[in-house]
């Protein structure tokens, strides 16, 4: 009997997952397999609610597994290793696996297709990756022409959703170290539960034809409503396909009622494609892993205060749309998007502290940490990226809360030590007369921090860091 090995890293899932779909083709029984990567679970990038998640993920994959007559193999140590000794434990044919972007993930493949028959195929990105490219094969740095590129690919070949098997046939006898235990998911603050379910579960309820989707638009940069679909985890981890993610963006466009709907769940799909876009840049660019993508920018005099960032990191700026977003990170392991803008300006452009340190931060508490979003979202921000915001945008702390934070409602929950602030004073505490603050119970200096460092003064220092290095000789 043939044997394959299913390699599982990121897609964990049943349903529309090509490499379970070509194991399945290639062979009679199929060894669904993770490897338990001590490299990648002690990396210095490596999140605890993250590592969490996952685990959980893995539990429930298993018990779908379990219920098509298979099980997960779980073995731990060095990829390259691992999988030879489990390819001739089962002397499978061939090993399959959803090819990845991230340097590490490049190299440890390469190595390990020296030893074993690895195949990988596509899934990581809605459109496989390298497949939207300019006319003379070169790829995309700039997002608008890249979107227009894949809507036209997408809406071309726009594949058929693979379903999910009804058996999958795994030889017994198996060893399979245990996972270790994931306790922080008990936590009732954990505002995700892992698992393919409930992926497609919350994706049904975001398209549906009442759902979010259809108010994206004007709802989504409000962190204090629930207006987003809050997939990011799961297409972290692959329990949702991002084909089926954007294959729902695309029905929902096309049954929209007017076109205010429309124009809604075209901004979803945009969100989609700008995911496809950073995981295309990792895969040509790997260096923007460790580095600058321009290269004039990787010359910019940083302050790199550590008290600064020990304020920043802990949401003890004094600007309270910044420091509730960064508690909401630090209670959660998550973040509303526009709230990651507006921190990731607040560090890099009125701190002025390398980029590197807050994605790094993202990494180790984000649910949804992916390397090559996450990089991509702090490269935008900073202005040292393929498809960079101009050097000059720079976001007022105060002005972003009350944009999208009118009545402080998300500044209330994260902030408690403003709760009972006035309206007018919620966004710029410092200003509140002493009387008031003695009222409200919050003494700013004591209570709450008065602000590190001012808007106005930070934005000149920035412009002329910026500034310098694009006059440089």
């Amino acid at each position: 009997m043939t044997t394959a090995i299913w390699w599982l890293r990121r897609d964990l899932r049943l349903a529309d997952n090509p490499a379970l779909a070509y194991a399945l083709n290639s062979a009679a029984s199929v060894v669904p397999a993770f490897i338990l990567d001590d490299r990648l679970l002690n990396s210095r990038y490596a999140g605890e609610r993250r590592i969490a998640f996952l685990f959980e993920g893995l539990r429930q994959l298993n018990q779908d597994l379990l219920a098509r007559g298979s099980r997960l193999i779980v073995r731990r140590g060095l990829p390259e290793i691992e999988i030879a000794r489990l390819r001739d434990e089962v002397e499978a044919t061939v090993v399959v696996a959803q090819q990845d972007c991230s340097p590490y993930a490049m190299r440890r493949d390469r190595v390990i297709a020296e030893s074993v028959p690895l195949t990988l195929v596509e899934g990581l990105a809605a459109l496989p990756l390298g497949s939207v490219r300019k006319e003379n094969g070169e790829p995309y740095t700039v997002f608008t022409p890249f979107s227009r590129r894949w809507k036209a690919r997408w809406r071309e070949s726009m594949p058929a959703l693979l379903p999910a098997p009804g058996r999958i046939d795994t030889p017994p006898s198996i060893h399979s170290d245990a996972l270790p235990n994931a306790p922080l998911l008990a936590r009732s603050d954990a505002p995700y539960v892992a698992g393919e379910k409930v992926a497609r579960q919350k994706l049904r309820a975001f398209v549906a034809p009442d759902g979010p989707i259809f108010s994206y638009k004007d709802r989504r940069d409000r962190p204090d409503l629930d207006a987003t679909s809050r997939l990011s985890p799961y297409l972290r981890f692959g329990m949702l396909s991002p084909r089926a993610a954007a294959t729902a963006a695309t029905e929902a466009i096309d049954m929209a009622e007017d076109e205010r709907a429309r124009t809604s769940a075209e901004t979803w799909l945009n969100e989609l494609i700008w995911r496809d876009f950073y995981l295309n840049t990792m895969a040509v660019f790997p260096y923007v892993r460790r580095e600058s993508f321009r290269t004039e920018t990787r010359a910019i005099a940083w302050h790199n205060d550590a008290s600064e960032f020990e304020a920043w990191r802990t949401g003890r700026t004094g600007y309270p749309f910044i420091d509730a977003a960064m508690r909401q990170l630090a209670a959660t392991g998550w973040m509303h998007n526009r709230a990651r803008m507006a921190v990731a300006s607040f560090l890099v452009k009125d701190l002025l502290i390398d980029w590197r340190w807050g994605e790094r931060w993202f990494m180790q508490q984000l649910i949804d940490g992916d390397p090559a979003p996450n990089n991509g979202g702090w490269q935008w921000t900073a202005g040292t990226g393929t498809d960079a915001a101009p050097y000059f945008r720079i976001f007022n702390p105060v002005s972003q809360g009350r944009k999208f934070d009118p009545q402080g409602v998300y500044v209330r929950r994260w902030v408690p030590e403003l709760r009972q602030a006035p309206d007018e004073f919620i966004h710029e505490p410092w200003k509140m007369p002493q009387a008031i603050q003695a009222v409200t119970g919050c003494i700013i200096g004591q209570d709450y921090p008065t602000p590190i460092v001012d808007h106005g003064w930070a934005r000149e220092r920035t412009l002329h860091a910026y500034q310098s290095v694009r006059t440089a000789p």
